[in-house]
């Protein structure tokens, strides 16, 4: 049991998992923060576009009376406008890195392809001929 508790340990300590754990609650907030868009301010624009028609109101009945089953569209019509926004915010980040990725692979690749720059005489071969122009003087 303990090797199965060091293994877990393990693996939820990869960087992988932590950067996946931190993902899943950015994505939390950022879902509740298009949820309100959608439900605060996209929503009564349309709304106001309509004549007054609520879209969360929206629904067909299944039957009579206050208590019967309903399918409620204006309610998955705001859930595909939140995964709308939701798709495009995603794509648009994963456009950027992408571009950020490949102009920094591009920087990389003309480094390593640059004609390296001339070198010039090291130590030794500096003192080397001091030595041979000072046995040349003398």
């Amino acid at each position: 049991m303990k090797k199965f508790f060091e293994e877990f340990k393990a693996f939820a300590m990869r960087g992988n998992v932590l950067d996946m754990a931190v993902g899943v609650v950015i994505g939390s907030a950022f879902t509740a923060i298009v949820n309100s868009l959608v439900k605060d301010i996209i929503t009564p624009i349309m709304s106001l576009l309509t004549s007054g028609v609520d879209l969360s109101s929206l629904s067909i009945p299944l039957g009579e009376g206050e208590e019967a089953a309903a399918i409620a569209y204006g309610n998955f019509i705001q859930s595909i406008i939140s995964f709308i926004i939701i798709a495009f915010a995603v794509f648009v980040m994963v456009k950027t890195i992408n571009k950020l990725s490949n102009l920094r692979k591009k920087e990389e690749e003309e480094a390593a392809h640059a004609p390296e720059e001339p070198k010039g005489p090291t130590s030794e071969e500096l003192l080397t001929e001091i030595r041979d122009l000072l046995k040349e003087k003398n």
